[in-house]
């Protein structure tokens, strides 16, 4: 990909922000934990990025990444079941309209075998998942109105330069957490942008 390419990657889509699922994960499960990554190559062009760059730090924070490539949304149900019986498992659900799609089937799942879990948007959140650390969409969307504004003044959109996120949640569900008997560190809940009780 040249240059010119990665920089005008959508931004809610660009590598840093798993650096940023890496730096949320270590704290809450521990060293030695395995982390399945449930992307869908379909829907999801960019996950190959994402993932690279989760492998590559992994074992700085001890971490053992593993990807489980779901093809098809049936798969879901068997992949995490799979998963639940391994040794210190951790779930991170990448951002992708599959995963999004089948919210309610992987948050269900997660919390049924206990499996500390990680996602994208704040709305898995709020249906019943642990935690977050996302992009603030609607950050993004107030910021976009200035792209509106410069092509409604004749601005081409070609010229436009592609924000990066400058603002992240960090939302934790202490609900969830609490059911799946995982503590949660005083300093982890004064970070978080919200906490659901």
């Amino acid at each position: 990909m040249s240059a010119d390419a990665s920089k005008r990657r959508p931004a809610s889509k660009r590598p840093e922000q798993s650096g940023r699922y890496r730096a949320a994960w270590r704290p809450r499960f521990g060293s030695g934990a395995t982390a399945r990554r449930l992307p869908f190559p379909q829907t999801a062009p960019y996950a190959g990025a994402l993932l690279r760059s989760i492998e590559t730090a992994g074992p700085a924070f001890a971490i053992q990444p593993i990807v489980m490539p779901l093809r098809h949304a049936g798969t879901i149900e068997n992949a995490i079941e799979a998963f639940a019986r391994e040794m210190n498992p951790g779930l991170l659900v990448l951002p992708d309209v599959t995963t999004t799609l089948h919210e309610e089937l992987i948050v269900k799942l997660a919390a049924q075998h206990r499996l500390p879990a990680i996602y994208p948007w704040r709305h898995f959140v709020t249906a019943g998942g642990l935690m977050c650390y996302a992009v603030d969409l609607p950050d993004l969307w107030r910021r976009s109105a200035s792209y509106v504004d410069r092509m409604l003044k004749g601005g081409k959109p070609t010229d436009l330069p592609v924000q990066v996120p400058t603002k992240y949640q960090l939302v934790l569900n202490l609900k969830i957490a609490k059911a799946i008997g995982l503590e949660v560190p005083p300093t982890l809940l004064a970070r978080a942008d919200e906490v659901i009780e």
